[in-house]
């Protein structure tokens, strides 16, 4: 794995640091590679309970490399053909399907800016917690740009249509107080207790009876986009898996015995 992208793995935590501190973790390639890689293998393996995704230094992560972009324009751009600039991009904005989908919590932690694409990757996943002198924007109309890796979805479901309307046309840049009463960031912390307050958030998702949250992000996500009946399908199925998981039997005779439950994950 590239230094672009740090992985480590802690008691049933898994933590993706974006590393790029002096560009504010501009994303790269290499990053794209490196989560294109991690994220599936992680959603894949029992040992990782709960996935936490964020930035090196004093940034989570400042989207795309605008600078990059200027220098290929004034090259000429790219002579790939618009399908493929299309497919490829496409290729790389699974990166926030799998935050969003993976049958387990995902966790952003902002330590500071969060803007166009780095904002929607935040966006992605279950749960949010920042610094209080964070900041977050959408960014791509500063730059005469529409937006991708999932923002529209994200900010349409998360502040309604108006809102995230206002959010894209003007890319105002938004404070973290701002944000957690949006509802777009869960906690905030002053940025000398993020680290410690973090771990505590991930802490509380390990846990979890992890089968059980993966379907209840299952049915949340269904209950996004589909019908009631959709829902309600769903919902049968993760009640009947989670019944057979030794975390419900376990948590069942505890509830009897009147103590707490602990949950594995299975």
């Amino acid at each position: 794995m590239s230094q672009d992208l740090i992985e480590t793995f802690e008691g049933g935590i898994a933590t993706l640091t974006l590393n790029r501190p002096d560009a504010r973790n501009a994303l790269t390639g290499a990053m794209f590679r490196g989560l294109d890689e991690a994220l599936p293998r992680l959603a894949m393996d029992p040992a990782v309970r709960v996935v936490v995704i964020t930035g090196a230094g004093r940034a989570f992560c400042s989207g795309g490399d605008v600078k990059g972009f200027a220098e290929r324009a004034a090259s000429g751009g790219s002579s790939e053909s618009f399908e493929t600039k299309v497919a490829d991009l496409r290729m790389r904005m699974e990166v926030v399907r799998y935050l969003h989908e993976m049958a387990k919590p995902t966790l952003a932690v902002i330590p500071g800016p969060a803007a166009g694409a780095g904002l929607s990757i935040a966006l992605a996943c279950d749960m949010r917690i920042a610094a209080d002198d964070a900041k977050m924007t959408t960014a791509f109309s500063k730059v005469g740009l529409s937006g991708d890796f999932g923002g529209s979805y994200f900010l349409n479901h998360l502040v309604g249509a108006a809102k995230a309307r206002e959010l894209y046309f003007t890319a105002k840049v938004l404070r973290a107080d701002e944000a957690h009463e949006m509802g777009l960031v869960n906690r905030v912390v002053p940025y000398e207790q993020l680290e410690a307050a973090a771990r505590e958030f991930a802490q509380e998702l390990l846990a979890l009876p992890t089968v059980a949250v993966g379907y209840m992000k299952r049915n949340l996500n269904i209950g996004l986009r589909g019908t009631l009946a959709d829902v309600l399908d769903s919902e049968a199925v993760g009640m009947m898996r989670a019944f057979e998981t030794e975390d419900h039997k376990g948590a069942a005779k505890a509830f009897v015995e009147k103590r707490a439950p602990q949950f594995t994950g299975r």
